[in-house]
């Protein structure tokens, strides 16, 4: 990583309920229950910020929001090789963990959109050079204020720390669907910062947009749900277009808005490993997951220790060990990133790639699926935890005498792309 890299100081560690089998910190708690009725629940860090593996890309902004991008501290040398692999994860290593190769010639005319902080004047230059070294063709890019401008662009994405979120984000969707177009919509600040996002969000769909992610969200830790604003739902349930939202990067039991939202598809994270050619992977500890207890169950989620929101659905690599290569030219070219910001734009452009968004209703096409349509189509996730609940809801791979669900754990859902089948 460039020595000249402009980082925001790191905020305080937000105290939250769990532990990580991973080598988080932890001190134990008083007893008590938790989101799912579970008691003797600890705080922890995720093992990102206790083994200082990376840091925050966002400031933390009024309102609530923050994106979910982290920038990886830890063994990334300066000047390092991303066609060699040595910045992190390429899109060859997704696409072929996730079996879309066959897949990259769908998705032309697809429009996925980036819902943004702040404008980012050289994100056309970066995503081509992005897209040159990784060999993935010419974009097809719109860059749009949230007006529906071309334009007129808000203030620096600086303003926000928003930079770096942007960069991941457009080159992400194009690692796994290179033919998609890309909308990047960029809201300003209005009179507060969710008005901006709500204002783009409402924008890409003015815009024809039908697949929409959000590497962003306001956490229940901190101000509540729906980013402290009762209207906030009504920017998330136009019929017909997919919502994609990242889970977060604190682990278990955080619970983001927009993720938890019944009408949005939560993406959590995984930590992805190569041995050789084979690819393997776990729960990353940083996902956020667990139950929005404030959230009306969704009638297509039927697990038995949340009566709300259970979250997360899907998943794809967050992991910060390694994260992966993204260049922005701004903060000095090519760096290490990781976080569920990365999930959330990755798993937008697979959707792309089937190009059925009004098939999406938050995670219910997910939860629907039949045991062996899962296994066919999904890389189950079967070990790792973001915290210690005794459950599903922050561990993978338990029987169902242990505190398990069928296939299911809160950080990593369903599990993992395994193609395009099931989505």
């Amino acid at each position: 990583m460039k020595g000249s890299l402009k980082l925001f100081p790191l905020v305080a560690a937000l105290v939250i309920a769990g532990c990580n089998a991973g080598g988080s910190s932890s001190t134990p708690t008083a007893g008590g229950p938790s989101q799912n009725g579970h008691s003797g629940v600890s705080h922890f860090v995720p093992e990102w910020q206790a083994k200082h593996e990376a840091r925050r890309g966002c400031k933390p902004l009024a309102g609530g929001a923050e994106c979910h991008v982290l920038i990886v501290t830890k063994g990334v040398k300066p000047n390092c090789s991303p066609s060699g692999g040595s910045c992190g994860w390429r899109p060859v290593d997704l696409q072929t963990r996730y079996n879309l190769t066959k897949s990259l010639g769908k998705g032309s005319g697809t429009v996925v959109a980036l819902i943004e902080l702040g404008d980012l004047s050289s994100a056309e230059s970066d995503l081509s050079t992005y897209r040159t070294t990784f060999g993935l063709g010419t974009a097809t890019f719109k860059k749009f204020n949230q007006y529906g401008e071309q334009s007129s662009y808000p203030e620096s994405c600086e303003d926000f720390g928003w930079c770096v979120e942007t960069d991941l984000d457009i080159q992400m969707v194009s690692s796994s669907c290179p033919k998609c177009t890309i909308y990047l919509i960029e809201g300003g600040n209005c009179g507060g910062v969710v008005c901006g996002l709500e204002g783009a969000e409402s924008e890409a769909v003015t815009l024809g947009a039908k697949i929409l992610s959000n590497s962003w969200g306001c956490s229940s830790f901190n101000y509540g749900e729906n980013c402290g604003d009762s209207n906030f739902p009504n920017y998330f349930n136009t019929p017909g277009v997919a919502y994609l939202a990242s889970s977060g990067d604190s682990g278990y039991p955080e619970i983001e808005w927009p993720a938890a939202l019944a009408n949005v598809l939560a993406v959590g994270g995984t930590q992805l490993a190569e041995s050789g050619s084979t690819f393997s992977e776990t729960v990353w500890d940083g996902a956020g997951a667990g139950c929005a207890t404030t959230t009306t169950k969704p009638s297509w989620q039927h697990d038995p220790d949340c009566a709300g929101r259970t979250i997360s659905d899907i998943s794809a690599e967050a992991g910060c060990s390694p994260g992966v290569a993204e260049y922005i030219s701004s903060y000095g070219g090519w760096t290490t990133v990781c976080g569920t910001s990365v999930a959330s734009p990755l798993t937008a452009g697979i959707v792309g790639l089937v190009n059925n968004p009004g098939s999406l209703t938050g995670g219910k096409t997910f939860w629907k699926l039949n045991a062996k349509k899962r296994k066919k189509d999904l890389h189950v996730v079967t070990s790792g935890s973001d915290g210690s609940c005794g459950d599903y809801l922050c561990e993978a791979g338990l029987s169902k005498s242990d505190g398990g669900y069928k296939k299911y754990s809160g950080p990593a859902g369903w599990g993992t792309p395994n193609g395009i089948g099931a989505y």
